[in-house]
């Protein structure tokens, strides 16, 4: 059975953040993710979502790869990313997501170790 991380991914004008980006997985974490569910809760309006993988070196220049890059997950959907080939993330690596500054998501993330 894996095990679930769960977060709820806002926007800074909705989080009163300074900062629309999310870090779902640290870098140099031993994880294997399995699937993501991305879950826009807001009832009318559309979410735009970036998903990528970007490495934090002592050198402070970041190398940044995206999986998914504003794509629109439209209200009271949900989307399934479910490859765990997709999903695999270098070690050296952590996962993130940056959505629109209005937005609301819900994130289910399986890994399974």
């Amino acid at each position: 059975m894996g095990l679930y991380l769960n977060y709820n991914v806002k926007g800074k004008s909705v989080s009163g953040g300074t900062s629309n980006t999310t870090e779902l997985v640290t870098p140099n974490a031993t994880v294997s993710l399995s699937s993501l569910t991305i879950t826009n809760v807001h009832a009318s309006n559309d979410a735009t979502v970036t998903l990528f993988i970007q490495d934090d070196p002592t050198s402070g220049s970041t190398s940044t790869y995206n999986i998914l890059k504003t794509v629109t997950v439209p209200a009271k959907t949900t989307l399934l990313l479910d490859n765990a080939n997709m999903l695999r993330i270098p070690i050296k690596y952590g996962l993130y997501m940056t959505v629109g500054a209005s937005d609301t998501v819900d994130v289910l993330i399986v890994k399974t170790r």
